[in-house]
């Protein structure tokens, strides 16, 4: 598989690596939107969230609160964004499922995940009624 991330976990490109256990490993981006933006993925690939088995989901989940307070701790902040893009709409460059974890400092510029799209167009009634007769 020609996939960076999964090099990256294999130890065949180098990265600054802050953390790793058996089934994820946790490093710095290498474009960080600020200092301590760290990636967290998992060591077999999975492309984005709807491919990833729950019990993995679920391990990945765990590295990341454990890499939160390892920042933590080591840039002195206690305010994080955490979160993926899941696609290449959302802005996914690596089909590779990762873990976005951004430390955010008073007066920073950033904005909070609400802030990424404003695209509202459908009343809420509409939107769960659509969601749910595609569903059964």
């Amino acid at each position: 598989m020609d996939c960076l991330f999964c090099k990256i976990a294999k130890g065949d490109i180098p990265t600054h690596k802050i953390y790793e256990n058996d089934d994820s490993i946790a490093f710095l981006d290498i474009n960080p939107s600020a200092d301590g933006h760290t990636m967290v993925i998992s060591k077999n690939h999975h492309e984005n969230i709807q491919d990833i088995p729950e019990d993995l989901l679920g391990k990945l989940s765990k590295t990341v609160k454990r890499v939160v307070d390892i920042l933590e701790k080591g840039l002195k902040t206690t305010h994080f964004t955490i979160g993926l893009n899941n696609g290449k709409l959302s802005g996914q460059e690596i089909d590779h499922l990762h873990i976005h974890i951004i430390p955010r400092n008073e007066g920073d510029g950033g904005g909070s995940i609400q802030s990424v799209v404003q695209n509202r167009t459908e009343n809420p009634e509409k939107i769960k009624e659509k969601i749910l007769k595609a569903n059964g």
